[in-house]
């Protein structure tokens, strides 16, 4: 994936509709008029992104307090993703993407570096949509450990 497949503040955020954990659709366009934490993240259930999605929880009410609600994406099926919810107790949508079509449209799939070598897959990715549908911040290849607390830190005023 090259520079240019990635999104950039001012830009519209590309639409989308993806089943939530319980198979219910959920669009970028039910949040209009409100912020939103939109992360891209590779499995649910693993190290990684339990930490990232259990520090989001552990946050929320900073975030809401910041205005902003919070929309995790990852390629997994509803159910995998029902399991992982109900076992952290994640209260914040959770949404499939197991074609990957939203995942490449923000610039969050193509080629990275795992372990020295090339391959394609989940860029860890965050973004901050303004009310108006706009991204407002980009962030790739983002750490699992510590990016929410340094997102806080970063949030417009």
């Amino acid at each position: 994936m090259t520079e240019q497949n990635r999104l950039s503040p001012g830009d519209q955020a590309p639409a989308f509709t993806l089943p939530d954990s319980e198979g219910k659709p959920v669009s970028l366009s039910d949040y209009l008029g409100r912020s939103v934490v939109v992360y891209f993240y590779p499995a649910a259930g693993t190290p990684g992104c339990t930490k990232q999605a259990c520090d989001f929880q552990e946050n929320l009410a900073d975030l809401a307090g910041s205005g902003y609600e919070v929309i995790g994406i990852s390629p997994d099926k509803p159910e995998k993703l029902a399991k992982f919810a109900e076992a952290e107790g994640l209260r914040f949508p959770l949404l499939s993407d197991v074609d990957r079509r939203v995942l490449a449209e923000w610039g969050a799939y193509g080629e990275k570096k795992n372990y020295g070598r090339v391959v394609q897959g989940v860029i860890r990715s965050t973004f901050l949509v303004d009310p108006q549908g706009k991204i407002a911040k980009a962030m790739y290849n983002v750490r699992a450990t510590g990016h929410v607390a340094k997102l806080l830190r970063e949030l417009p005023a």
